[in-house]
């Protein structure tokens, strides 16, 4: 609020000018009335000069005292943040795994990005004292120099500039043309888009079930195979089952599939009792459980497709254990794949019920709103291929036989089954309009595992089809659209330009000026980008800023999983499941507590005993979800980097650098929060 008058100020300074006295050395310059010197008049009343000067002390106290105090309140301030960051990295230390992660100090690239740090800071002590000696103005030359430190700073400038300014000057121009090719793609994607919603392009079913099962037309109803493949995940599994198994399709045309490779004995009997529960209500559901989880996912599917009585069904749908179909998910799916014969696959959009949680999963949703509204709808307008996303999706079980069936040679099995059966000539279709509900992952550890797997995954891939996409009958457009835009434009160059740009070449260039990044690389283009992501999730728009520094943030994560996937280092074929929370939303609750309580789906052979037997499991459930816990790590590239970017961030301050210093300051921000793992769910 506005500081209130000083009438005796006012009525002391009206005074004086009606005297004709100068108060101010300066009268233009009013602002500066407290600091100026009074200027004494010979024939001034000597008590009017003492209570003048004893009132002009008093407003100078005044502000001084006023200044020390906000300098003591900022100072009071930066300290108590110091201290708070050193407590939590202290609390880290203390409480990290004792378990090696996968970014120990073990790991190559967290090697690297050591040593380079220690560059860094070296760098930066040398021009630290150059800088106090005012080289910066007037630099020294190797003839002039008259002491050691000056010959050396001056060979340094002349091998600065001829010798390490070229290369790195080079290869910024290069990630430079690669992220300007990007965003080019980008942009196309959202025209793309733009026009498919302008034109309202979608497909188009040639027949549409009605609400409710008709008796009489059962036939018209096609064999449907649904399966749920899991492994350890206590907290979803139920909400799934009960989406699942209550689908609006004729009971004797859908069969369910609970694909379990637990290894944790209590949960497999707590899973077997849950489908015992909806077998006694008269769904046909079946467990199945191997004793050896070879192959993962892949494994899991390709184990439940050779079961015999597969081959009575013609379409299998797919879900992850998280996810929460509608009940008329079928009726709006199997449709599309009446009269297209070469119809592969019909994949729906996914849709969160925990996007607002936190910041965490506000971010991911920008993400995997663009992938789903953009270019999976983009691609499969247009090109009639996508990667299968590895859920909520129905796929013909003749094109699963036709291009070879699950695979475990990679561990994207969803894109490795989907880029097959595009080279088989199999077609696509993505429904932008039929969501299935599924969750986010809420810790950052979580989703660092989840996206090393999404990134090194393609990679593998794409050094085993390569050959084949060559050899294949595609024509060379969609040959072209494989190689050069599904995997090396969006998979390798999107992770090796952003990391390397933004991580590596950015702060160097603060140390070796003559490679310097213009300030639209550094910020207009990455914001112009960041727009475009944005844009098909529009109560987003005031997270743009930190989905900007996190996305940048993510790219020493996407790049070790590239470069791993690439190279096929061993971390590139850890399949680890993603840990959700089981969370559902509020409609889905009250349905399913519907669906329960329904007296018509029971049947005669479901006991109170039985019930009571189901109420106890689900309350040794609610248990052992209670006493999960997950404690908060360390990850040492994020610090290690931000160590850099903030190390930078000073450097360009002192070369008055703007855009530049904003940048690596809250790039450095980001990479410290985290490093320190204080993004996402937050748990001690």
């Amino acid at each position: 609020m506005p500081r209130p008058p000083n009438y005796e100020f006012q009525e002391c300074w009206n005074k004086q000018r009606e005297n004709g006295h100068e108060f101010l050395q300066d009268k233009a310059d009013v602002n500066d009335a407290l600091l100026s010197v009074q200027v004494r008049n010979p024939g001034q009343d000597s008590t009017v000069d003492k209570e003048v000067r004893s009132r002009s002390a008093r407003q100078l106290s005044w502000i001084y005292l006023l200044k020390f105090q906000q300098i003591a309140n900022s100072l009071a301030w930066m300290t108590s943040s110091i201290i708070y960051i050193l407590r939590i990295a202290n609390r880290r230390i203390r409480s990290s795994p004792d378990s090696t992660p996968p970014d120990s100090a073990h790991s190559k690239l967290y090697r690297v990005i050591k040593a380079f740090l220690i560059l860094v800071i070296f760098l930066f002590c040398f021009e630290l004292v150059a800088y106090f000696k005012g080289w910066h103005f007037s630099p020294p030359s190797a003839a002039s120099a008259k002491r050691i430190v000056e010959l050396v700073y001056a060979k340094w400038l002349e091998v600065r500039a001829d010798y390490l300014a070229p290369p790195l000057r080079n290869l910024a121009n290069t990630c430079i043309v690669l992220f300007l090719i990007q965003s080019v793609d980008r942009a196309a994607l959202v025209l793309g888009c733009a026009w498919i919603k302008l034109r309202k392009l979608k497909p188009t079913a040639m027949i549409e079930y009605t609400v409710g099962v008709d008796a009489e037309n059962v036939e018209d109803y096609p064999m449907v195979l649904v399966q749920i493949p899991m492994c350890n995940e206590r907290e979803v599994f139920q909400q799934s089952l009960g989406a699942l198994c209550i689908q609006d399709w004729p009971r004797e045309r859908l069969l369910v599939q609970v694909l379990d490779d637990s290894d944790e004995l209590d949960l497999q009997l707590i899973i077997k009792s849950e489908v015992l529960k909806w077998q006694q209500r008269g769904v046909r559901i079946i467990y199945r459980h191997r004793l050896i989880r070879t192959g993962y996912k892949a494994g899991n599917l390709k184990s439940a497709m050779g079961c015999d009585y597969v081959k009575d069904y013609e379409f299998v749908a797919i879900f992850d254990a998280d996810f929460q179909p509608a009940p008329d998910f079928l009726k709006k799916t199997i449709p599309y794949f009446k009269g297209n014969d070469d119809l592969a696959l019909v994949q729906t959009r996914w849709s969160f019920v925990n996007k607002d949680e936190n910041l965490l999963t506000r971010l991911q949703n920008i993400n995997l709103s663009f992938h789903f509204e953009v270019e999976q709808q983009v691609n499969g307008v247009f090109l009639n291929f996508f990667g299968f996303n590895g859920t909520a999706g129905v796929w013909r079980v003749k094109a699963l036989e036709d291009c070879g069936g699950w695979l475990d040679r990679t561990t994207v099995e969803d894109m490795d089954i989907a880029v097959r059966a595009h080279l088989c000539g199999w077609k696509f279709i993505y429904l932008n309009d039929v969501k299935c509900l599924c969750e986010l992952p809420e810790s950052y550890e979580a989703y660092k595992k989840q996206q090393h797997r999404w990134h090194s995954g393609p990679m593998q891939l794409f050094r085993l089809c390569f050959v084949d996409v060559l050899r294949s009958k595609l024509s060379w457009v969609k040959k072209a659209n494989l190689i050069f835009l599904f995997f090396l434009l969006r998979k390798l160059v999107l992770p090796f330009y952003s990391f390397t740009l933004f991580c590596i070449i950015l702060p160097l260039t603060m140390f070796i000026p003559e490679a310097e990044l213009p300030a639209w690389v550094v910020a207009y283009v990455p914001g112009i980008m960041s727009v475009l992501n944005v844009l098909p999730a529009p109560r987003s728009f005031p997270f743009i800023v930190p989905y900007l520094l996190f996305e940048n943030t993510m790219s020493v994560t996407k790049f070790n999983a590239m470069i791993s996937g690439l190279f096929r280092f061993g971390s590139s074929y850890e399949w680890v499941v993603t840990k959700k929370l089981g969370r559902s939303s509020e409609t889905d609750l009250v349905a399913f507590a519907e669906m329960e309580s329904d007296p018509l789906i029971e049947t005669s052979g479901l006991h109170k005993s039985n019930s009571e037997s189901g109420i106890a499991e689900l309350s040794k459930l609610e248990v052992t979800k209670k006493k999960t816990r997950r404690r908060n790590r360390l990850y040492r590239k994020e610090l290690a980097l931000a160590f850099i970017l903030l190390t930078a961030s000073v450097r360009s301050l002192l070369s008055a650098e703007g855009v530049h210093f904003y940048f690596l300051l809250f790039q450095g921000v980001t990479f410290l929060v985290v490093g320190l793992d204080l993004i996402g769910e937050q748990v001690s």
